[in-house]
């Protein structure tokens, strides 16, 4: 079988930019305390995060978002510039923590689900602390085992 070649796109040029990634796991389940900090960059096709200033990549932890084709262990890109809309999977600040969740909005109330049928959705208003941050554009997932890459 032959392998099939993919060009690269040249370091720091106008088709690709450069996403901080979070120090801190984005929690995809319940909220857990952790400090915010900056792990590095990726580098990205621009069509991939058109608006550089406004996108941030996370690491997820948990598995709450399965159902959204997320888990443990993703790497998650949130666009701040996108409007959320019902069904939106968005980037929540939750009582000071971020994390990541389904936004439904039922009438004038609106929840933030987990994408998993065990774990019950909550209105945002029964939150000490609610926030919409941003909505997650694209998620990476690993197909071959981590401890062989480079980080």
């Amino acid at each position: 079988m032959r392998l099939l070649q993919v060009a690269e796109l040249p370091p720091h040029s106008a088709s690709t930019v450069r996403i901080p990634i979070q120090g801190a796991a984005l929690c995809a389940g319940f909220p857990s305390p952790a400090d915010d900090f900056l792990e590095g960059a990726l580098e990205l096709p621009r069509w991939l995060a058109p608006n550089p200033p406004a996108t941030f990549a996370w690491n997820i932890s948990g598995d709450s978002m399965r159902g959204a084709g997320i888990f443990d262990r993703d790497l998650a890109v949130a666009d701040r510039s996108l409007e959320p809309g019902n069904g939106s999977v968005v980037v929540a600040i939750v009582d000071g923590t971020m994390s990541v969740k389904r936004l439904v909005l039922e009438g004038n109330v609106a929840r933030l689900a987990f994408d998993n049928p065990d774990l019950p959705a909550f209105a945002v208003e029964d939150l000490v602390e609610g926030e919409i941050w941003g909505v997650i554009r694209f998620s990476i997932r690993w197909h071959v085992a981590r401890a062989g890459l480079v980080r």
